[in-house]
C-alpha cells in the first residue's frame, strides 16, 4: 500500500506538469488509485447523495455530482501522467491523441504504458520511484 501512497502523492505533487518522466509503476499505481475513487464516489453518490437530493438510492435521473467533480479533478493529473509515461517511453506526450481513434487508439495506448522504460531519451534519465 506504500507504493500506491508514493505513486499517488508524486503524481498529485505534478498536477499539471507535462515534462518529464514516470515510471511503469507510477501510471499503473495511478490508474488502480483513480478507479478506486471513481468507484467509491459513485457509492456515495447513488447511496448518500442522490437521497439528499430527494431521489431514490441509485436512481439514474440523480445523476452523479461528486462523481463529476472528483473526474474533473483527477482528469488534469491524470492525462499529465500519461504524457509522462509516453516520455519514459521515448514517445511525445501528443500520442495521447491517439485514444480519440475508436478502440484501435486505446488499444495502442495500453501497448505503449506497458513497455519498460528507456534507460535514457530526449526527455532525461529515468523518474526514479521508490515503491517500484
Amino acid at each position: 500500500m506504500s507504493s500506491l501512497k508514493l505513486a499517488v502523492r508524486k503524481v498529485l505533487s505534478k498536477y499539471a506538469i507535462f515534462s518529464g518522466r514516470a515510471s511503469r509503476s507510477e501510471f499503473w499505481w495511478w490508474v488502480l488509485f483513480t478507479l478506486i475513487v471513481i468507484a467509491a464516489t459513485r457509492l456515495i453518490d447513488g447511496a448518500i447523495v442522490g437521497p439528499m437530493l430527494g431521489f431514490d438510492s441509485f436512481q439514474s435521473e440523480a445523476g452523479q455530482p461528486l462523481s463529476l467533480l472528483i473526474s474533473l479533478a483527477l482528469l488534469l493529473p491524470s492525462i499529465a501522467v500519461a504524457a509522462r509515461r509516453l516520455h519514459d517511453i521515448g514517445r511525445s506526450g501528443w500520442w495521447l491523441l491517439i485514444g480519440l481513434v475508436p478502440l484501435i487508439g486505446w488499444l495502442v495506448l495500453i501497448y505503449f504504458y506497458i513497455q519498460p522504460s528507456d534507460e535514457t531519451n530526449s526527455h532525461g534519465s529515468p523518474d526514479t520511484f521508490d515503491g517500484e
